[in-house]
């Protein structure tokens, strides 16, 4: 168990080095919305297995539009980094 938890800090830390915008950014828009798509794929695997997981869905649709809104945001304030980030995450739009 504390194995699996400490491969996804791991994970966590990655994505964040890979999108943060200056040293120390944890909390900028592209990259909660990375942190966010990489829970959302995690979990979506985790659904072709686990099929009957209604609360687990429920936390994935609230990640959903949550990531949705902040793309919103980005797009509104810096429509080039959106762009560079939906190609970047392979998200579509």
């Amino acid at each position: 168990m504390h194995e699996r938890m400490a491969t996804e800090q791991a994970q966590k830390t990655a994505v964040i080095g890979q999108f943060q915008q200056h040293q120390g950014d944890t909390g900028s828009a592209p990259v909660q919305i990375a942190i966010l798509t990489h829970r959302i794929k995690s979990l979506s695997d985790h659904f072709k297995t686990h099929k009957r997981d209604v609360h687990s869905r429920q936390g994935l649709l609230k990640m959903v539009s949550r990531r949705r809104r902040l793309l919103e945001y980005l797009k509104r304030h810096d429509e080039a980094g959106y762009r560079n980030l939906l190609e970047a995450l392979d998200l579509r739009k």
